[in-house]
């Protein structure tokens, strides 16, 4: 995707990836992820999640976060076998994710994929709002006011669980080209909170 682009011309997908948590000498695994996507600013959010089978056990750590368990994932596709609904709602789109390190490390499973450009909303946040007391995407979305369409869009679900999380991303960015008029700027005026490439 041409990052030159006016942002109202492109494809929004945020990411979320929920983990296993990594024991000492252990890779970390996911085992949740979430999409929400815009086809458009003014198209309705489309919606996607998926649990994801591990091979090794889910840490009581994590579990305590996100409420997932070993149980939870019984029958769950392999994150490989994910890889067709992945790339048809990442392709071709701007991926947004908060703080995206680990959504960028789990998706590397899929060499050669050329998903992004990305924009993080942690450093996007931290651009349009410098003197917020909490940058975690709760915070973020909450000093936005986004809480209500948030829980509307994703019903019964909270934090931790990686479609809400995903869905917070999308409507932080949402919003921030709304209310500051950037849907006819080129993609590279998110300057820092961009990154051009995988």
């Amino acid at each position: 995707m041409d990052i030159a682009e006016p942002i109202e011309r492109c494809r929004l997908a945020a990411i979320d990836f929920e983990s296993a948590g990594a024991a000492p000498g252990q890779t970390d695994q996911p085992v949740q992820i979430g999409i929400a996507q815009l086809e458009s600013l003014n198209s309705p959010i489309e919606l996607w999640d998926s649990y994801i089978a591990t091979d090794h056990p889910v840490l009581w750590s994590a579990s305590r976060v996100h409420g997932i368990t070993n149980q939870t994932l019984q029958g769950a596709p392999s994150f490989l076998s994910l890889w067709q609904p992945i790339k048809k709602r990442l392709s071709n789109a701007v991926v947004i994710g908060h703080n995206h390190a680990t959504e960028r490390r789990f998706l590397r499973r899929f060499p050669g994929h050329h998903f992004g450009p990305w924009v993080d909303t942690l450093v996007l946040a931290r651009m349009i709002l410098p003197d917020l007391p909490d940058y975690s995407l709760q915070g973020v979305t909450t000093a936005l006011g986004l809480i209500d369409e948030l829980e509307q869009a994703v019903p019964g679900k909270t934090w931790h669980h990686a479609l809400f999380d995903a869905t917070a991303s999308l409507l932080v960015v949402r919003f921030i080209i709304r209310t500051y008029h950037l849907e006819s700027v080129p993609l590279n005026t998110l300057g820092a909170a961009l990154r051009e490439f995988f």
